[in-house]
Order: structure tokens, then C-alpha cells, then sequence
């Protein structure tokens, strides 16, 4: 299960591009906590520590308030710069002990297949339903000794204790395909080699 990390936040009482750009260049991150049914709380979180904690999937964050409380809460968008990826701006989602939240949990294929298998993943990661406290850190799917032709769906995968299935069961997570023989591929590379010549050809009949 994921860890609680504590993070500490300063009140933000600039607003608009020219304060968030002072904020980052402190090495402070903007950010803003909301729910339903409560007001939003814009606070300044430290950079550094900030990036550690969002490094973890679902990371449960305990934010410390300025005014002396705690909060959990849990990313729901992480905005990072294209170039250098520290983080631009976060938006909490404060959650409560005891309530239960829809999350992505990644999926991580353990074991190997029959050999000369081919191993394809299509879906890494699922959504799932858990108490806010006890969020899976991942899922995971063995394929150990797996024949050509397997597939393994969404609904197959066996849950953590206490999480539910909030995806489409009948969606492919992994299927066990057989690898190309060396007379397939080179078979393959004809096929090309007359696709491409074929277009000469005919624009050499079209020029007589």
C-alpha cells in the first residue's frame, strides 16, 4: 500500500502568472486543494520535497496547513515543465479516513511465458476502487509459464484486499502472441521490396 507523506504548505496570497512565476523561482510550487462541497485552499508547497513525494503513483499526501491542520489529500493533476519536468503547478484532492476514491494503479507483468513467446502489454495500468488510506501501490499479473495464444483481461486479475474493480472487466491487459519466425520476417521483406518497386513501374508505364 502507498505511504503517507507529510508535506508542508504556505499560505498563497499572490495570484496570477507574475506570482507564480516569483513562487517557482523560490523553488516553491503553487498549488490548490478542493473537494466537493468545501472551499478551495491555495497554499505554496516546497519544490523539492514536493517532487519527491509526486514521484510515487497515488502518493497520499498529508498536507500541514498554515493554519496548524493536517489534510490528506491525493494529486489529481501534476503539471511539469516539457524541458526541465520540475513541477509548474499541483491540484490536491482532499481526502478523507474511511472514504473511498477511484484511482489509476499500475499493473506490473511478473513471471515469463513459454519460450519464444511474445508478450504483449496493452494496458498499463487499471482503475480501481480503495479506501483513501489504503490506495495499492500496483497490481500484478504473472504470466509464468503462459502459452501462445493466452490473453489475460481486466476482469482476471486477482485485487488487493479491499480494492474493487472500477474498469472494464473485458478489457485486454496482456496476450502471449507467437514470435516471428526468421522465414516470416524475411518473407515480410520481399512483401516490401515489391510494394516499393511496384509504384516505378507503373509511373514508367504511365511516361511511355
Amino acid at each position: 500500500m502507498v505511504d503517507v507523506i507529510d508535506l508542508s504548505a504556505e499560505a498563497r496570497e499572490e495570484f496570477g502568472k507574475g506570482a507564480a512565476r516569483r513562487i517557482r523561482r523560490a523553488d516553491k510550487v503553487p498549488a490548490v486543494l478542493y473537494a466537493n462541497g468545501h472551499e478551495p485552499v491555495h497554499v505554496t508547497l516546497q519544490g523539492h520535497e514536493s517532487m519527491l513525494a509526486l514521484r510515487q503513483a497515488n502518493a497520499l499526501l498529508n498536507v500541514k496547513l498554515p493554519d496548524g491542520t493536517e489534510q490528506l489529500a491525493l494529486p489529481k493533476q501534476v503539471v511539469r515543465h516539457p524541458v526541465s519536468g520540475n513541477l509548474v503547478h499541483v491540484d490536491l484532492l482532499m481526502v478523507f479516513r474511511g472514504e473511498r476514491v477511484s484511482v489509476q494503479v499500475p499493473v506490473v507483468i511478473i513471471g515469463e511465458a513459454v519460450p519464444d513467446a511474445l508478450v504483449n502489454t496493452e494496458r498499463n495500468e487499471i482503475t480501481l476502487n480503495a479506501e483513501a488510506t489504503n490506495i495499492p501501490s500496483r497490481v500484478e499479473v504473472s504470466i509464468e509459464g503462459l502459452q501462445v495464444g493466452s490473453q489475460i483481461m481486466v476482469g482476471d486479475i486477482a485485487l488487493p484486499e479491499g480494492a474493487e474493480l472500477d474498469d472494464d472487466p473485458e478489457a485486454l491487459v496482456v496476450s502471449i502472441n507467437a514470435a516471428a519466425s526468421v522465414e516470416d520476417m524475411l518473407e515480410t521483406g520481399e512483401e516490401a521490396e515489391e510494394v516499393v518497386e511496384e509504384p516505378e513501374a507503373a509511373e514508367g508505364e504511365s511516361e511511355e
